[in-house]
């Protein structure tokens, strides 16, 4: 089917009239040369797409396609192929998720969905009951086909199947037959133009050599052999040979060109979709500030966080990685205590560690979550200097830096701790009546030249339109960063009455 798709332009079909004609009235040498060139234009396209599709099925095949289910009162390993709606599978770290699933048990579960939503941060899971009209996004009780867990276990009753999930219906989405591009259009017009001329003259030199008593065998081969000398033979090939080229050197830059036409569409493209994550931004988490209760910045903060993060034995986030990262301290003379594990309810993860010398050996324990819950178990604060004044004295203040920072599009953990004596009983201490520290800001950054690429793109007349999930803010910040209009936003209710030729249109792009 992919070879014979490239005949279906009018330039080859007018080629292949003529190819058919000369050979009928026995004029072999011309019908041989036109069938050649037919033959090696579309070989030439054949050949890439068929390398291209090999390429991706190769990508496909790279991807896991067993899964734990449960068979006979045990789990086995079994081809996804061989699962069935209803079915029991088990999960742990580093597992693809097989379909859409219900969560039946999990235990300290969470998923990277960045596959679907593109953000990159980890998605809590939760066994329970949503409100059906719950956004996916918001179903922490599901898992996702094409996700992947990245801490912990748990155990789930597949859904929906393949085609039937929300990975599949986008596959299904990119699979339909796709539209002609505009290249294809053009060839299209250009050879239909031919065609007519063709008719026309042909008909119009015919009639003119009857008028003037020729045969009319001799007539009919005149405007048989004007027609082909009109049909620009190579025409076929030399856009192959053009298009091959510029698909081999896109494979050097890392692109599969799955359609040799795409390429020449890039010459007509104005406007750009894209999303944020790892397109815009690194797709990874960075430290970007450590701000103590009034917003300035506090080294000693960070060396709380590095403390909380270093001596955690549960897995390793890609938040407590950037902490460690960005924070070289050495905790050889630490030794740790106890912890008290992260839990989905509280949203805190506490470490009891013996600090060494630069704390003056005392017995330190660390807290670091979500801001709410930080400040719920906080009953004090510190300052730079060392005083220590109640908590309620600054929450307002506090809670208006932690929408601040919010609007800005940093994610926002706290931090919190408390000295405990000697004597303490560390395996039944809680995390209660202790200091806030102040805030840990972390950021998804931007790639170092994007915004090189987008003045380039500015100055090949090509508008860039960020389409992203976050609230309004984070766009709006992210927007103003790589130099986008913050005054261009539409939300997801305004978009509902938009055609894509209306956004193309409107000046709120």
């Amino acid at each position: 089917m992919i070879f014979l798709s490239q005949f279906k332009s009018p330039i080859t079909m007018i080629l292949i009239f003529a190819e058919v004609l000369s050979i009928f009235l026995k004029d072999y040498s011309d019908g041989v040369i036109i069938l050649i060139i037919i033959f090696i234009s579309s070989f030439l396209s054949y050949l890439h797409e068929s390398k291209a599709k090999d390429a991706v099925k190769k990508l496909l095949s790279s991807v896991s396609v067993t899964s734990a289910a449960l068979r006979d009162g045990s789990f086995k390993e079994l081809d996804n192929a061989n699962l069935t709606i209803g079915d029991i599978i088990s999960v742990k770290t580093g597992d693809m998720i097989p379909a859409d699933c219900l969560l039946l048990e999990g235990n300290s579960l969470t998923s990277d969905e960045s596959s679907l939503t593109g953000e990159t941060f980890p998605v809590e899971k939760l066994v329970g009951k949503v409100p059906a009209e719950t956004s996916l996004s918001e179903r922490k009780n599901c898992l996702w086909m094409g996700t992947h867990i990245i801490s912990e276990s748990g155990k789930a009753i597949v859904v929906n199947l393949a085609k039937d999930s929300e990975f599949g219906k986008i596959t299904s989405s990119l699979s339909q037959k796709d539209a002609d591009t505009d290249f294809e259009k053009g060839i299209k017009n250009f050879g239909n133009l031919i065609l007519r001329v063709i008719t026309i003259l042909i008909g119009l030199i015919f009639i003119f050599n009857i008028i003037l008593n020729k045969s009319f065998l001799d007539s009919f081969m005149f405007a048989l052999a004007l027609s082909v000398g009109l049909t620009p033979q190579m025409l076929p090939a030399i856009i192959s040979v053009n298009l091959s080229q510029g698909a081999k050197r896109m494979s050097e830059e890392g692109v599969i060109v799955k359609k040799l036409n795409a390429i020449e569409n890039f010459g007509s493209m104005t406007i750009m979709c894209s999303d944020k994550t790892g397109t815009i931004t690194k797709g990874k988490v960075k430290l970007d500030k450590a701000l103590d209760f009034n917003g300035e910045e506090s080294d000693s903060l960070e060396k709380f966080a590095a403390i909380n993060s270093y001596f955690q034995e549960g897995y390793k986030n890609p938040i407590d990685e950037e902490i460690l990262s960005s924070n070289k301290v050495d905790f050889s003379s630490y030794k740790k205590l106890f912890e008290i594990p992260y839990s989905f309810e509280n949203k805190l993860l506490s470490i009891i560690v013996k600090a060494g010398s630069d704390f003056s050996n005392k017995n330190l324990m660390v807290t670091k979550g979500a801001f709410e819950n930080i400040v719920e178990i906080s009953n004090s604060y510190q300052k730079s200097d060392g005083y220590i004044g109640n908590i309620n004295e600054i929450k307002s203040h506090i809670f208006d830096l932690f929408d601040e920072f919010s609007s800005k599009g940093y994610r926002v953990l706290g931090l919190s701790y408390i000295e405990l004596s000697d004597d303490c009983n560390f395996q039944k201490q809680k995390a209660e009546g202790m200091i806030f520290k102040g805030f840990l800001l972390f950021i998804d950054p931007l790639k170092e030249d994007i915004k090189d690429v987008i003045e380039q793109m500015n100055t090949l007349g090509v508008s860039l339109k960020m389409i992203k999930g976050d609230n309004k803010e984070i766009a709006k910040n992210i927007g103003v960063q790589i130099g986008l209009n913050p005054d261009k936003i539409l939300l997801g209710e305004d978009l509902s009455s938009y055609s894509i030729s209306q956004l193309k249109k409107s000046s709120r792009h």
